[in-house]
């Protein structure tokens, strides 16, 4: 029996325990503590306390943990008068005990247990079972464990001493402080693990950035292990007003104008932050991610991003500023969040955030109606790799050394090659206005020089960001005082007339890389590079048929895009507003190709210094409630604290109101366009599974003559799994939940199909075609029923059967004398004419 979780959950999304286990818990109440019974939590016990309901009771003794004088004693005789905790996971298996009064079952330095109001390592257990025993033990971070001491006080002592506790169902527990979803029902899932998947995708986010430059600019977190009241807590920047350094971080930020201080009071009230214009106040805490994920978001592709230039400026750091350490240690902190958000979800692999490594994981994932996160790299120095004196500063060697550390070890699979400044790599289409000058400088600092910028020759569109071309002193005093911190002793360049191109394009070096990713299957964004050099890059991946290319957030000239489409690529707008966005919709949607399936998304770039769309203000506004865009979910405002959020009034203040922009999207742009977004999960996937070497299904040969045999029809087997599937015959037309489906080119093939049909355990079970030519002993589509005569019985109405060999059959569909297809069936399909009916049912071969 599990105790009632939070009502703070119960209210959103979890669904409290059934009516048995209530009146269990309600007759603990009434019963001595020696007769009150320990909940029973099964194999997962120590996950499975999560957010519950529980008093603790003392296996010695038999009494509970009540509140005393300075902490708390085993003195209560019924679970009414002990003290009920809420079990709230601070990681897998470890645990605060959050107290009725809002407080917590804590430590001492000097070794003494008593109430706290501060959640914190003090606070913190490791909850695990008694050797042998039903029982629990309590460790704290400091290695101490939970007893019973003098006078029945507990106490700590060493964990071979440990006390044994059993948990209590209990009631009246406090709610522990957390943000509302907003969200109630239950997120959809595929019909199957390996069929068509249907959701959105952000291909371009930043949820680990609050580690980036340093660690100190950003106010807050994704997630703390002690809650909310630590993950969105009050900040301010006193600490860093009017030092060297800072100003030139705050003028980037601002885009050239000062920044306005913001209330910097987070929880509870959030008066003013997060908001759609600020940057460095945290907008992606996991509760609103997970509201985002309810609405149907399905690919979530983390970007881990820094800035060794910014970084080693600012004054106010505890991270090493080398992007690489950077990229490292936000892989960490991603793989501790899917851990957390494992632990709130009661144990390891339950969670909705789950990091993937490969399209057939991502497919199950989406499938499962959880969240697949991709794990990719935005920095400038990639591998270290920078540009000095027009020199790269790494070799090949390092690029094969930092390529399997990031696939290996950090799991990274989607990857820019550069960002704000040229690299060893190539050159970088830099930023425009003032933001440009500041950026220019960094690059100055980086590799010695500023950017080598010409006028374009070709349409104004295909060009990188222009710069300001004011004379020499209007800049510097536009620039203030970054030119002498980012590069001393030195005077910006009076570039020509724009447009602006950056005259480096993709080195040897950035084709090399190129290569290397499309060996190991690695998704490659062009996003930031030079005119010049991604027009290389595109040449490279289409000299080679690589097609794991995506343009992530509008950070591509529109040249590119249908070059991106023909090679089975994806585009995904910086996200914005809605109205921008939908013209980008607009805009990008006539340049795709065809052959592919085309599904859009967006990227956020959120707490990586990319505002986030405002309010619209115009007609047909968002009314809630409303339904996600499959109607499994209902979603009212979102709230956190005492702060309630409206996409009308806030914009997308915080991630979890990309369900609000969704919603605003579909009232101006209509169902065409979500229907697109709902496609653009799909379209990632399918497009990272040719990147590993799956055949496109345009490109396969399936018409001519084919014989079927006992082992199948050509490439499609029986007795593969989806994934072996694949890999052997390429990718399907359709992947309707058991049956996947390949078209046949060729005269007299319209509308013909080979089709594939899986059972439970997902094996090919029953490969069928209706398409001319392909035969069963010389019997197919068209051929006379009266061939058959003597060789194969009746199977049921309009089906026939003969023997394949090593217990399969053959089975041939009959209408007016004539064989209308062919299929090869294992000898679970043919068990009985009634079971063979349901998979060519499936297969949709009879009615």
């Amino acid at each position: 029996m599990r105790a009632s979780p939070s009502p703070a959950r119960t209210a959103t999304r979890w669904t409290a325990i059934g009516s048995a286990a209530l009146v269990a818990a309600f007759t603990a109440t009434l019963v001595p503590a020696t007769q009150a019974q320990a909940a029973d939590l099964g194999p997962n016990a120590r996950y499975d306390l999560v957010h519950g309901c529980y008093a603790l009771k003392a296996e010695s003794g038999g009494k509970l943990v009540a509140k005393a004088a300075n902490g708390y004693a085993v003195s209560a005789d019924g679970v009414a008068t002990a003290e009920p905790f809420r079990l709230q996971a601070t990681r897998l298996g470890d645990y605060l005990l959050y107290g009725k009064a809002g407080d917590f079952l804590s430590t001492t330095a000097g070794g003494a247990v008593v109430t706290s109001t501060d959640p914190g390592p003090a606070a913190d257990f490791t909850v695990d079972r008694a050797a042998g025993n039903q029982a629990f033990t309590l460790v704290s971070q400091a290695g101490k464990a939970l007893t019973v001491g003098d006078g029945g006080r507990l106490a700590l002592t060493t964990p071979g001493s440990a006390g044994r506790f059993t948990f209590v169902p209990a009631e009246g527990c406090a709610t522990f402080p957390e943000a509302e979803l907003g969200a109630t029902g239950k997120p959809s899932t595929g019909k199957t693990p390996y069929s068509e998947t249907k959701g959105l995708i952000d291909a371009h986010m930043h949820m680990m950035a609050y580690e980036f430059l340093g660690g100190s600019i950003h106010c807050g977190a994704p997630w703390n292990p002690y809650g909310i009241t630590k993950a969105l807590p009050t900040c301010a920047k006193d600490n860093i007003v009017n030092q060297q350094g800072s100003g030139v971080v705050d003028n980037f930020l601002a885009g050239g104008n000062p920044i306005q201080q913001k209330d910097p009071v987070g929880w509870p009230t959030f008066g003013d932050w997060p908001n759609h214009e600020s940057l460095i106040y945290e907008q992606s805490y996991y509760r609103w991610l997970e509201r985002a994920w309810m609405s149907g978001l399905r690919v979530f592709v983390n970007l881990f991003v820094e800035n060794h230039a910014l970084c080693s400026i600012y004054p106010v750091k505890k991270n090493n500023c080398n992007e690489m350490e950077s990229v490292r240690l936000q892989a960490k902190r991603l793989r501790q969040l899917q851990d957390y958000i494992d632990a709130q979800e009661g144990g390891p692999g339950k969670g909705w955030f789950r990091i993937v490594k490969d399209p057939f994981e991502a497919r199950r994932t989406i499938n499962a109606g959880k969240l697949a996160v991709v794990p990719g790299i935005e920095v400038s120095n990639l591998f270290d790799c920078g540009l000095k004196d027009g020199s790269a500063t790494c070799t090949r060697a390092q690029v094969d050394a930092g390529l399997t550390e990031a696939y290996d070890k950090l799991g990274v699979r989607d990857m820019e090659l550069i960002n704000k400044f040229d690299n060893g790599f190539g050159g970088v289409a830099g930023d425009a206005g003032s933001t440009g000058l500041i950026i220019n400088g960094g690059n100055k600092l980086e590799t010695g020089a500023f950017w080598d910028l010409e006028t374009c020759t070709g349409p104004a569109e295909e060009s990188d960001r222009e710069q300001l071309t004011l004379p020499g002193l209007g800049r510097d005093e536009l620039l203030g005082a970054a030119l002498g911190v980012l590069a001393p002793n030195s005077t910006l360049p009076l570039y020509p007339p724009g447009p602006h191109c950056n005259k480096r394009g993709l080195s040897d070096l950035g084709r090399y890389l190129v290569r290397s990713m499309a060996k190991r299957g690695m998704i490659i964004d062009p996003d930031h590079l030079s005119v010049n050099a991604r027009r290389s890059l595109l040449a490279e991946v289409e000299s080679t048929g690589y097609g794991g290319i995506v343009s992530s957030h509008s950070w591509s000239t529109k040249d590119a895009y249908p070059r991106i489409y023909e090679r089975g690529g994806i585009v995904t707008p910086y996200a914005g507003g809605t109205t921008g966005f939908l013209q980008a919709w607009k805009s990008i949607k006539p340049t795709r190709d065809k052959r592919f399936l085309f599904g859009f998304g967006y990227g956020a770039d959120m707490n990586g210094f990319g505002s986030q769309g405002g309010p619209r203000n115009g007609p047909n506004p968002v009314k809630y409630p409303f339904k996600s865009f499959d109607g499994a979910v209902t979603f009212e405002r979102q709230k956190t604290g005492q702060r309630t959020f409206d996409i009308n009034t806030d914009g997308v203040a915080h991630y979890g109101l990309y369900a609000d922009w969704l919603e605003d999207l579909k009232n101006i742009g209509g169902r065409q366009i979500i229907d697109d977004m709902a496609n653009g999960a799909e379209a990632y996937v399918q497009m990272w599974e040719r990147a590993i070497g799956i055949d496109a299904e345009h490109s396969q040969r399936r018409e001519g003559r084919l014989r079927f045999t006992a082992k199948g029809l050509g490439a499609t087997r029986l007795a593969v799994d989806p994934e072996e599937l694949l890999r052997g015959g390429g990718q399907p037309a359709t992947r309707k939940a058991r049956v996947w489906s390949y078209r046949v080119k060729g005269k007299g093939n319209a509308g013909s199909r080979i089709k594939a049909v899986f059972s439970g355990a997902e094996k090919v079970v029953l490969v069928s075609s209706n398409a001319v030519r392909h035969r069963a002993v010389n019997v197919g589509r068209g051929t006379s029923a009266a061939k058959l005569k003597g060789v194969a019985r009746p199977f049921g109405a309009g089906v026939l059967i003969r023997s394949a060999g090593g217990g399969r059959s053959y089975l041939y569909g009959v209408r007016k004398g004539r064989v209308t297809w062919t299929a090869v069936a294992s000898s679970g399909v043919t068990k009985s004419a009634a079971t063979t009916r349901r998979y060519l049912a499936l297969a949709d071969l009879i009615r």
